[in-house]
């Protein structure tokens, strides 16, 4: 099973983290900072999983999503502000596998990242993420 993923995200510090955790779990991500790069990046990759910032991926979602179905299997999860519920419900409804509001996202990151990966054997974190 692929250990690739892929993360939609412009901001730095949650970027970082969300690629520190991932390194700690064994895995491999690229981020991409705009809806097209994640596509080119997903058809060159095949990815295991894609994680998106809602919010920096807005309208183009429905297509995106669309899209990544388009090639090998990968799961696909969406964060976003929690005072946005409508941004949530609409990736809820154009596909995305998991949606969570960013505080939620970040909580449970270290052990719903595996899962997502479909690699439940990935190492565990280390104490320091």
């Amino acid at each position: 099973m692929p250990t690739t993923g892929i993360l939609l995200s412009d901001d730095l510090l949650f970027t970082s983290r969300i690629m520190g955790t991932a390194r700690a779990l064994g895995l491999e991500m690229h981020v991409v900072r705009s809806a097209l790069a994640l596509e080119e990046m997903a058809r060159q990759r095949g990815p295991a999983c894609v994680i998106v910032d809602l919010h920096l991926a807005g309208s183009e979602l429905p297509a995106l999503v669309t899209k990544l179905r388009q090639g090998p299997d990968c799961t696909v999860v969406g964060y976003g502000s929690h005072v946005a519920a409508d941004v949530l419900q609409a990736a809820r409804a154009a596909g995305c596998d998991v949606v969570l509001p960013r505080s939620r996202f970040a909580e449970t990151l270290s052990a719903e990242m595996p899962r997502w990966f479909g690699a439940e054997s990935a190492k565990p974190p280390s104490d320091d993420q």
